[in-house]
């Protein structure tokens, strides 16, 4: 009734060369992360023109907010004031929102329509 031969046999095991083939290519999982990691997307903080906001205070708040030098903060300025618009600094996202909410918020403080945006640089 029973067959001898049945009972000798070994169970089923996963074979080796059934498993999906492991390939070295001697790299870490760090190594591997690393490579798929990308840098944060930046973004300018701009200085909109108009016809009401002392220059003055446009030359303060690039030097406060942007920590630039009085020179460098007059130069904006002109750009501003000449071409419309003017880059005050690149940053990350979070940084340029911050800069930005900062700069209407003083400007509004002291009555002054001076527009602040940001775009992707």
């Amino acid at each position: 009734m029973f067959r001898i031969g049945h009972m000798s046999r070994k169970p089923k095991t996963a074979n080796p060369i059934d498993l999906p083939a492991f390939q070295e290519d001697h790299t870490t999982v760090m190594d591997r992360q690393s490579e798929r990691v990308q840098p944060p997307k930046m973004y300018r903080v701009v200085l909109l023109n108009d016809d009401f906001t002392p220059m003055e205070f446009v030359v303060m708040v690039i030097q406060e907010y942007f920590h630039h030098d009085q020179e460098r903060a007059t130069r904006i300025m002109l750009q501003v004031h000449l071409e419309g618009k003017g880059v005050c600094g690149v940053y990350t996202k979070d940084v340029a929102l911050t800069k930005v909410q900062q700069v209407v918020d003083r400007a509004r403080e002291s009555g002054h329509p001076l527009q602040c945006t940001m775009e992707e640089a």
